[in-house]
């Protein structure tokens, strides 16, 4: 996958090689406050991470409950991203701002499927 592959969706959906690949999974409940800058900053981690060697896209869904993954080639990549310094700055506020609770799970795809419609 080239690097200007890595943003390719398919209607919001990450388009990622054939596994195997990793998957980081951050799952949220936010403490929503006006003006708290969390969009923002969500969207700059989402442009800084795909400057990153390794990441291959992003998926997420926010509703009562937000769900994140992004998709990386390997383990040191999700290491070399969790340092970041902006990356964990961020971190240090979602703990004392954005956050009631989150949970984060790391994963090796083994398998992946997908279809698209073809529409007429």
């Amino acid at each position: 996958m080239k690097s200007t592959d890595r943003l390719e969706t398919v209607d919001g959906l990450a388009h990622t090689p054939d596994p195997p690949y990793w998957a980081v999974i951050f799952s949220t409940h936010r403490d929503k406050q006006p003006g708290d800058q969390y969009e923002q900053t969500a969207q700059r981690m989402t442009t800084l991470a795909a400057q990153q060697p390794g990441f291959l896209g992003v998926e997420t869904a926010h509703a009562d409950v937000g769900i994140t993954v992004s998709y990386w080639t390997d383990e040191e990549s999700i290491s070399a991203w969790k340092r970041d310094a902006d990356h964990a700055f961020a971190q240090y506020e979602g703990r004392t701002r954005w956050y009631d609770a989150y949970e984060l799970r790391v994963a090796r795809v083994e398998r992946a499927y997908s279809f698209v419609r073809d529409h007429p």
